[in-house]
């Protein structure tokens, strides 16, 4: 790969991940040229790349699309499968409530254009075919539940997590919110032993950890949770 087409391809991406976040807090009347700005490249890289407002925002919704599609395998590679579906859940609708407005400007308009964000669609609907496969299998979640229940269970979840200014206290929610899915035998999220102890989960991936029943409960499974869901918190 030349050394020009490796700019071409970062700009594109720092363009995307500036609009994503003026979108999400401005809405999507913010003109190019100011995204262009913000992302330091001249007005003539974003229209090079993103010929209209239309096409850009159709680009950061199937990022967005994809992005979730990533982190599904991702808990499919690293956890047990009802823990991998509900902990991908929650991370879904943690990302999504940043960027309700984004999605809610896109989906209300049908004259968007489509085939991006339909082929994310398809890469993001097989990722989470497969997770809610293997959860169902595993006898940990309902065997009545279906991937659309999880599409909607995202939006709502969204929509209440950005509800609230405490992430801690919406995420809390979101749990509650979930624990529907499982079956009687399975366990998920926030559930008090009774003893000396109770569950608690990382908010950065979703880990369980042991909390001690007095003293401030932790937020972070580690040092290693805790730089990423700073560095995070930074780059937003």
């Amino acid at each position: 790969m030349t050394a020009v087409r490796t700019d071409a391809l970062r700009n594109r991406q720092v363009v995307l991940r500036t609009a994503m976040r003026i979108f999400a807090e401005e809405g999507l009347e913010v003109p190019l040229t100011r995204i262009a700005q913000r992302a330091g490249v001249g007005a003539g890289t974003v229209y090079r790349h993103f010929p209209s407002k239309e096409i850009l925002v159709e680009a950061v919704l199937a990022e967005h699309i994809l992005g979730l599609a990533r982190a599904a395998d991702r808990w499919a590679a690293r956890a047990a499968p009802g823990d991998a579906l509900l902990g991908f859940l929650v991370e879904a609708i943690d990302l999504s409530a940043g960027r309700v407005r984004v999605c809610d400007g896109i989906t209300a308009d049908k004259s968007w254009p489509r085939a991006t964000i339909t082929a994310a669609a398809q890469q993001f609907g097989q990722a989470l075919d497969r997770l809610l496969l293997a959860a169902k299998r595993s006898g940990a979640v309902r065997a009545d539940v279906q991937a659309d229940d999880l599409n909607a269970l995202i939006a709502g979840g969204a929509a209440m997590r950005a509800a609230h200014r405490s992430r801690a206290r919406g995420l809390r929610l979101v749990r509650l919110l979930l624990e529907g899915l499982l079956t009687k035998e399975a366990e998920f999220r926030d559930k008090p032993s009774g003893r000396r102890h109770e569950t608690a989960h990382c908010l950065e991936c979703g880990a369980r950890m042991r909390v001690n029943a007095t003293g401030r409960p932790p937020s972070y499974c580690g040092p290693a949770c805790r730089q990423r869901a700073r560095r995070r918190r930074l780059s937003a």
